[in-house]
């Protein structure tokens, strides 16, 4: 980044995009090859995932339509019962095992392009396998950080579902309760969004700075106030292409309702991952803009030396006297 850090402040949403591309044609090699090792695999199995669920739910479909057409008491009957039963036990461990490779893949992309970033930041020399070095390093902090989002969002959904029990419990089946139904569902989706957001901050925090967890999620509350709406605007821009990404996947490769046939989805298949890892890193690169655009609103000062030093622990070449050190320090203005 060639800005001076009390400059960052004063960009908006486009000039967060603007940011974003300078840093990855900066080094375009070293970005390049990030994607090809960590965010390409990450693309794959996300598409792939949306083709094999759609593959199992079809014969889930079928054996239960066909149930259906069966006597409750029966050979052929029970033997349907049966593949149900194998379906859904394969499709549970296929999810569990997808869910598994997202989060590895996820919390190593996000691991190698923020700390790439911030030797770009800092001035500092670095290489491919030099950061690759650092990344189990740093995702384990990641994982703390990830984990506690998750519970947070589980007790998110779990008390928005206790709400709407209570609605229909207490307005019963009405206008009412329809209208209470959409302010809640509003409202649902309003504090998922903001969620969402603090949990992408958090993630950059806990490569940069000294906390993760919980700690890193207050510093994020923190530092999105006075940027919230770019913040959202950039996530909910992100999330948007994301998802217009898999529909087009869907119609184009899983359906194949608008090619010609099996040869132009599998084109299509790839054109759409190479589209998506480019997505996925643009918005990892994003995120971590978001960061230095919130600390340099906040007055924070983003001491080079300080963040290289930071980054030096990684390595282990360099020992901190004591964890104040490496901390991103605050002036006035």
């Amino acid at each position: 980044m060639d800005r001076e850090p009390e400059e960052l402040q004063f960009l908006g949403f486009f000039g967060i995009y603007h940011e974003a591309f300078k840093i990855i044609n900066l080094r375009r090699k070293l970005f390049t090859k990030i994607a090809l090792t960590l965010v390409l695999p990450l693309s794959f199995i996300f598409l792939a995932h949306v083709q094999i669920s759609d593959a199992i739910f079809a014969k889930i479909d079928r054996n239960e339509e066909a149930l259906d057409d069966q006597p409750a008491a029966g050979a052929a009957h029970d033997q349907i019962l049966k593949n149900l039963s194998s379906e859904w036990t394969t499709f549970l461990l296929f999810k569990a095992a997808y869910l598994v490779m997202v989060l590895i893949f996820s919390l190593l992309s996000t691991s190698a392009v923020v700390y790439a970033i911030a030797c770009i930041y800092s001035g500092k020399d670095m290489t491919y396998r030099r950061i690759m070095s650092v990344v189990p390093k740093v995702w384990k902090r990641l994982m703390v950080t990830f984990l506690w989002m998750f519970a947070i969002i589980l007790g998110y959904n779990f008390i928005s579902i206790l709400i709407i029990v209570m609605i229909f419990i207490i307005l019963g089946y009405g206008i009412a309760s329809l209208i209470v139904m959409i302010m809640v569902t509003i409202l649902f989706f309003v504090g998922l969004v903001y969620i969402s957001v603090i949990w992408h901050l958090a993630s950059v925090i806990s490569v940069l700075e000294d906390r993760y967890g919980l700690s890193a999620m207050e510093k994020s509350k923190d530092l999105i106030k006075g940027k919230l709406a770019v913040a959202v605007a950039v996530f909910i821009q992100l999330s948007l292409l994301y998802a217009g990404i898999q529909f087009l996947f869907g119609k184009l490769v899983v359906r194949r309702e608008w090619s010609g046939g099996v040869g132009a989805a599998v084109a299509s298949g790839l054109a759409l991952v190479v589209v998506l890892c480019m997505w996925i890193l643009l918005g990892l690169v994003i995120q971590t803009v978001v960061y230095f655009v919130c600390k340099s609103y906040h007055h924070e000062n983003i001491d080079k030396s300080c963040l290289s030093d930071h980054l030096e622990v990684y390595l282990g070449e360099y020992v901190p006297l004591k964890d104040s050190a490496v901390q991103l320090e605050q002036f006035h203005v």
